[in-house]
Formats: structure tokens, C-alpha cells, sequence
């Protein structure tokens, strides 16, 4: 695996990371009548990022790269359904409701995760991270209360949907951390991309859409798998604590983009959602500065 030699530059990469994962809502929004295409779009971003991936995985590695799937186990498939279930629940999320509610959703995802690892994996949960999690609760609760049509509600409980899937995916690797991480987010692309097909064949649909909309679900794909590579270099010399702050940038930056006037969506988020982001926002911002003093180190190998 890549390494650094100058440690100091692990902060900007891991920030790069985030702002190449913050234009996926943006890309999403460029797709032509998006919720007509959702297996389709699912179906090449599984393809690319599996493919990108394992070419990644072949340039690091050598042919040998194949026995990291012989290493996954149980933590891995349980970890690789779960963040394919996130990739599914992420698209249905998007195309129901504005991109604030589901990055918000997304953003209380290491609450998700410390729920899920104390509930599976008897990790204690102190009394101020607990705090931070209602706290989280209730600005979920106060963008629940703004939205007025039902599609905007699907779409909030695909948003915790595919949080709560990539949590399952954190917590599979805390179970075995030995677990190889990018052969199992390659099977999750896999299984999802697999998944899709299914749904295709059996809706008779076209595997295909426009050349511009396979363009954009391609570009998306490309994005995860480059914020994943730089991630992953930079994430080993950061403590978890940082790494949760930093995390920030691509649900910041993602309502940012879709709001921009001059990028052409414009889509303005609503006063609940602001309010209840800004509650999510500072529980996250709150649980970091608990954590300053743990020294973990979670890079993903």
C-alpha cells in the first residue's frame, strides 16, 4: 500500500478525499429524469468501482491481489452487504428529497455506528457521546417535521437507510479488523452491480441510458474509488477523532454545490433542514473534541 513520506500532507489528502465524494450529489442532479434510472445507475457505478478498484488493487499488489478476497470471512460479506445496501438506499434517497436531508442523514452516521458497535460489539458508550447522539436525534427529528410531501419522507428513510448500511460496514471492520477493506467495498460494487441487473431483467428494462446519464453514473463511480485511494493513503497517519471532523467536507461541500446559483441547480435547503443539519453539524463537531484524546489510527488498508 501507498505510505506517505511527509506525514503533514496526510491532512490535505484526506480533504481531497471528501471534496472528490462531495460532487457525487452534484453529479446525481445532472442525471436526465434520475428516478426513472435507478438500477441502471446503480448498476455501472458497481461495475466501475469495481473494476477501478481492483486495477488499484493489481498495480499495488501484483496477480497475489486476489487473495484479498480470499480473506474477507463473514465481517467481510456482512460488511460488503451493508454498503451495498447504502449505495442502493443512497440513489433512492437523493431522487426523493433534497441533498441536504441525505447528506444530513449521512452525517450521523458515526452515531449509527457507535449504536450498532455497542449493541453488537459491547463497546461501551460514554454518557457525552450519548449526548451527542440525542442531539443528532433530535435535528433528524426537526428535518423530519419540515418535510411536507411523502416522497421527501422516503426519501429521509433512505437517507438513515443508507447511513445506517454504511454503518454496518464500519462495524464489520471493527469486528475483524484484518478484514481487506477494498475487497470489501469491490464486492459491495459487485453485489450491488449484480443486485441491479437482477432488477433489470426482471423489470425487462434496458441495462443502458443516455450516453450522457452512463457518463455521469460512470463519473460517480470514478469519484468514490479516487476519494477511496486518497483516503486510504492519507487516513493511516490521522486519528479517528480528526478523521470524523474532516469527514465534514463532503456533506458541507455537497449541499454547497447542489446550491450554488452559477453550477445550475440551485436547490436551497430548507429552514428545518438547516436548522436540524447545523444540530448534526455540532453533535459531530461535539463528539471529535470528546475523542481528541484516543490515538487511533483507522487507516483503510
Amino acid at each position: 500500500m501507498l505510505d506517505l513520506k511527509n506525514q503533514k500532507s496526510a491532512v490535505p489528502i484526506v480533504l481531497l478525499a471528501g471534496l472528490f465524494w462531495s460532487f457525487g450529489p452534484y453529479v446525481v442532479r445532472n442525471i436526465d429524469a434520475a428516478t426513472t434510472v435507478p438500477w441502471q445507475y446503480l448498476f455501472t457505478r458497481g461495475i466501475v468501482i469495481f473494476l477501478l478498484l481492483n486495477i488499484f488493487l493489481y498495480f499495488e499488489e501484483g496477480f497475489k491481489f486476489y487473495k484479498n478476497y480470499l480473506n474477507i470471512g463473514v465481517s467481510g460479506i456482512i460488511g460488503g452487504i451493508g454498503l451495498a445496501i447504502a449505495m442502493i438506499a443512497f440513489i433512492w434517497s437523493i431522487t426523493n428529497t433534497s441533498a441536504a436531508v441525505t447528506l444530513s442523514c449521512l452525517a450521523a452516521m458515526p452515531f449509527i455506528t457507535a449504536l450498532l458497535g455497542f449493541l453488537f460489539l459491547n463497546e461501551k458508550i460514554s454518557l457525552s457521546v450519548w449526548l451527542t447522539m440525542i442531539l443528532a436525534a433530535i435535528g433528524i427529528i426537526i428535518i423530519a417535521v419540515g418535510i411536507k410531501n411523502f416522497g421527501s419522507i422516503s426519501g429521509l428513510i433512505f437517507g438513515l437507510t443508507s447511513a445506517s448500511g454504511f454503518a454496518i460496514f464500519s462495524v464489520s471492520l471493527r469486528w475483524r479488523r484484518r478484514t481487506p477493506k477494498f475487497a470489501t467495498v469491490s464486492f459491495a460494487g459487485l453485489l450491488c452491480a449484480v443486485f441491479s441487473a437482477f432488477m433489470i431483467v426482471n423489470q425487462d428494462l434496458s441495462f443502458l441510458s443516455s450516453s450522457k446519464n452512463q457518463a455521469l453514473f460512470a463519473t460517480h463511480g470514478s469519484l468514490v474509488c479516487i476519494g477511496l485511494i486518497l483516503y486510504s493513503i492519507g487516513s493511516k497517519h490521522i486519528p479517528a477523532a480528526e478523521l470524523t471532523l474532516l469527514s465534514l467536507i463532503e456533506v458541507v461541500g455537497g449541499i454547497f454545490w447542489v446550491w450554488l446559483p452559477w453550477l445550475g441547480i440551485n436547490e436551497i435547503p430548507s429552514n428545518n433542514t438547516i436548522i436540524g443539519g447545523f444540530l448534526i453539524f455540532v453533535s459531530i463537531f461535539y463528539y471529535s473534541l470528546i475523542v481528541q484524546n484516543n490515538k487511533r489510527f483507522i487507516g483503510l488498508n
